[in-house]
């Protein structure tokens, strides 16, 4: 089973739709129906909708008994202006898919339409549309709706387009894929005063400007290091945009990095310990909290082994370039219930990069990513 000519030409379109109509995590109420709607010509035999706020399930029964195997792809865009003349550029002001997740989702709308075509002879295939993984939130929100209990996979497989590879090669290995990471909010409270009177009051600036390089100092090593870390300073402000008031309070925003969940926890200690001794030393109050919380990524060796080999059946060039990947997917979290493994699909050596304000999906990935998803199926189920 393969797509054909006029396949790859409505999913294009239906590709480009999303891209037109981004919406961002949790906001994903028309992309899941737009999703819907498009199943509808290719329908499933069961389909749960609202899993973990606007998340859609389409599974596809076998005659058999066998196993579940889950398919995933991400609803949600970003909050980031589109850069861009495509005729399908975003129509939304201050939002765009500049991660690809419209082509990741159009790659199971494919798989779709193979499926009702021919169903898996055993077990049944779930094709999952996750909402809100830029967040961290959307995979945990869909394993904690009391409804995918009724899914449970035995496998789960997804696949994020990369940037810097050939367009169509693969990056693939067993472990640590992508990065465990955090934002951590921090506010430090002292006392404004009168900008000519500044011994009157408590000022933050010290405390801030020690805490900013302390943070990223922490930073060391890669990801083949199993004792990687990086620290990177994402946003900080100060009092008031005035000139007549000393500031007394800031907000500093940082987001930490670590290869593995066991290696955040460490990192967390030190950073906070850094932002209370500057607080101490320089008279402050201060509060902390945490947002965007990803686990690391980690591929199961069997189900990295299924990809393998599906990737070697279909002729396509892979090895582990580019891996582990620093930036963090929520991905992992079905690794937690299931036999999972992420790959990661060439968008181009010289193609933008994820979250740039001119990145967009290469269409001709869709084909390629299909193939693969449906092999692996194929290879599972019959």
């Amino acid at each position: 089973m393969t797509l054909t000519n006029s396949d790859i030409a409505d999913l294009t379109a239906f590709r480009r739709n999303l891209h037109r109509h981004p919406e961002i995590s949790g906001e994903e109420r028309e992309t899941a129906r737009r999703v819907v709607a498009a199943l509808a010509s290719h329908p499933p035999d069961t389909i749960l909708t609202g899993l973990g706020g606007h998340g859609v399930a389409a599974l596809y029964d076998g005659s058999a008994d066998g196993p579940t195997v889950l398919f995933r792809a991400e609803l949600d865009a970003l909050p980031i202006q589109e850069i861009s003349d495509a005729p399908h550029a975003s129509s939304t002001a201050g939002k765009g898919h500049l991660c690809g997740h419209d082509g990741h989702t159009t790659i199971l709308m494919a798989l779709a339409r193979l499926l009702s075509r021919r169903r898996p002879a055993k077990g049944r295939v779930v094709l999952m549309f996750q909402p809100a993984e830029e967040t961290g939130a959307g995979a945990a929100a869909v394993i904690a709706d009391p409804r995918f209990d009724t899914i449970a996979p035995d496998y789960a497989f997804s696949l994020h387009n990369m940037p810097g590879l050939p367009l169509g090669h693969v990056g693939l290995i067993p472990g640590p894929v992508n990065c465990a990471s955090r934002g951590l909010r921090v506010a430090f409270t002292g006392k404004p005063a009168h900008a000519s009177e500044p011994e009157n009051g408590t000022s933050p600036m010290a405390a801030l400007s020690q805490v900013m390089p302390a943070l990223t100092a922490l930073s060391h090593g890669t990801t083949q290091d199993r004792d990687f870390t990086l620290v990177t300073v994402t946003h900080a402000q100060m009092g008031a945009p005035a000139f007549g008031i000393a500031p007394g309070e800031a907000t500093l925003f940082a987001t930490l990095r670590t290869l593995t969940d066991d290696r955040m926890e460490a990192l967390c200690k030190t950073a906070l310990g850094l932002i209370a001794d500057a607080a101490g030393r320089n008279g402050l109050t201060v509060d902390h909290g945490f947002d965007d919380i990803f686990l690391h990524c980690e591929n199961h060796p069997q189900a990295t082994g299924i990809l393998r080999s599906a990737l070697e059946t279909l002729g396509i060039a892979h090895d582990g370039s580019g891996l582990p990947w620093r930036p963090s997917e929520d991905f992992g979290r079905f690794g937690h219930t299931a036999k999972s493994a992420m790959l990661f699909l060439g968008a181009g050596a010289d193609h933008a990069a994820l979250h740039n304000p001119d990145y967009d999906f290469p269409d001709n990935l869709i084909p390629i990513g299909t193939r693969i998803f449906t092999q692996v199926a194929r290879d599972l189920l019959g």
